[in-house]
């Protein structure tokens, strides 16, 4: 049984795995080790591995590593997949997690994994295997709120259940401006990364990939979980070279 714990800007998830599959799975504002030992019940051989893109708790490590074989994913971790990227070790744990899934689903295949989380990321897998970077834009929240510190009299917006053309009042020309204007956005990177790669196929996931999966005119393969699935691939290749105790 692997434990995959992913912590990232503004929730954590964590999910059970066996031979692949999502066994139980939970997401969390608040993360602590009781939600640690309910996942788990009192099963201790088990392989873990933890990926965080801010500071963790150190009394859970301290949990993780006196309970199970615990892998903490870091730029030396070795990975299934090229690492093109110029500076690894500022590279987010979540987008090399994601192309290590993307890698595994579409062998062969220039993919392009657009990440729509807290940030928006744009990463490109290269056929053979090859991470080679890509991008990072604001996410929807991120620009809501931008919209609201950064002016005097503009609402704060958080529903995204509508998204007009044009708004016929404040907060719906917000939406539109926000909401249609990533759409946008994401919908010219994929044109252009198709001038380059015309065969690229595109992966959706993240926190918001379900507005994106019903707005984007592109085919896209929808995969919500896609950065615990790439955990649990390094994981288990870890496990496969003797790399935990």
């Amino acid at each position: 049984m692997n434990l995959v714990i992913d912590i990232g800007n503004t929730r954590a998830k964590m999910a059970v795995f066996e031979d692949g599959k999502i066994l139980s799975y939970a997401a969390f504002e608040d993360f602590g080790i009781d939600d640690i030992r309910e996942m788990t019940g009192d099963v201790s051989d088990v392989f873990c591995i933890l990926s965080a893109v801010k500071k963790t708790d150190p009394a859970i490590l301290e949990f993780l590593r006196s309970r199970f074989h615990l892998l903490v994913l870091n730029h030396k971790t070795p990975i299934p997949i090229k690492n093109h990227y110029d500076t690894p070790r500022t590279l987010g744990k979540d987008r090399i997690a994601a192309a290590v899934a993307a890698g595994r689903m579409l062998p062969g295949r220039n993919i392009l994994v657009i990440d729509a989380g807290t940030a928006i990321t744009y990463d490109l897998v290269i056929s053979g295997n090859v991470f080679s970077g890509g991008g990072i834009s604001p996410g929807i929240t991120m620009r809501f709120m931008a919209l609201k510190k950064f002016t005097g009299n503009l609402p704060l917006i958080s529903d995204i259940s509508i998204a007009p053309l044009t708004g016929k009042n404040t907060p719906d020309s917000i939406r539109s401006g926000v909401l249609q204007g990533v759409v946008c956005e994401m919908e010219g990177i994929i044109r252009l990364y198709r001038l380059k790669y015309p065969d690229i196929e595109v992966i959706l996931t993240g926190g918001n990939h379900y507005f994106f999966d019903k707005q984007l005119k592109i085919k896209t393969f929808a995969v919500p979980n896609l950065v615990l699935e790439g955990l649990n691939i390094i994981l288990d290749y870890n496990i496969a070279k003797n790399n935990l105790l």
